[in-house]
């Protein structure tokens, strides 16, 4: 499953990562993670101090991967509504849902600090690139001056993290699908033709 040049540690941490968006804290046993990564008994001890530290470096790892992902396509090229636009519209696995999303949901990693810290730290960085970018579309005159940043910030992730549950729920990414066009819908500059 994982490449022989990867170390220990670093099976350890994948493992750990795909089983907490599968089965979240309670269920990602270091059984589970041993079995999962290939690692002998011992191993996990010897590279981290325990269950909680190496889910503290797996939801590191998860969170800044998506950080790093929103923040490439938020920052990539196009008018502000573009590059909104390449952030809804991205690929994702939406039937899988969002693993950062997913650890929101888990009340073990929530009423953990340390745990929810990395969750905080991704979500908010987002929220701060998304509301930047709508206040540079009101000065480009392409939003309405009444739109507030940090609203509109909050409804994008709210869109998106909305779809994952509704296409989860329904099975279908055709839930996820409607809100993003919804979403856009409302954001589209006066003058500006819907698809």
């Amino acid at each position: 499953m994982y490449s022989e040049r990867m170390s220990t540690s670093e099976r350890l941490i994948e493992s750990t990562r795909e089983l907490l968006w599968e089965r979240g804290y309670v269920g990602t046993s270091p059984k589970a993670i041993l079995e999962r990564s290939g690692a002998g008994q011992g191993s996990m001890y010897h590279h981290f101090k325990g269950k909680p530290d190496l889910a503290l470096a797996a939801i590191r790892r998860t969170a800044e991967e998506l950080g790093a992902t929103a923040e490439a396509v938020l920052t990539g090229p196009g008018t502000p509504y573009d590059r909104i636009t390449a952030y809804l519209t991205r690929e994702r696995d939406v039937l899988r849902g969002c693993p950062v999303g997913r650890l929101t949901m888990d009340p073990d990693i929530v009423a953990n600090d340390e745990l929810r810290a990395p969750v905080d730290e991704t979500l908010d960085r987002i929220r701060e690139l998304i509301a930047a970018i709508v206040e540079e579309g009101k000065e480009q005159g392409q939003f309405a001056p009444s739109l507030d940043g940090a609203e509109i910030a909050a409804t994008v992730l709210a869109t998106v993290q909305g779809g994952y549950v509704l296409a989860r729920a329904s099975g279908s990414p055709a839930a996820f699908d409607a809100g993003v066009r919804g979403l856009l819908s409302l954001l589209e500059p006066r003058g500006t033709p819907h698809p």
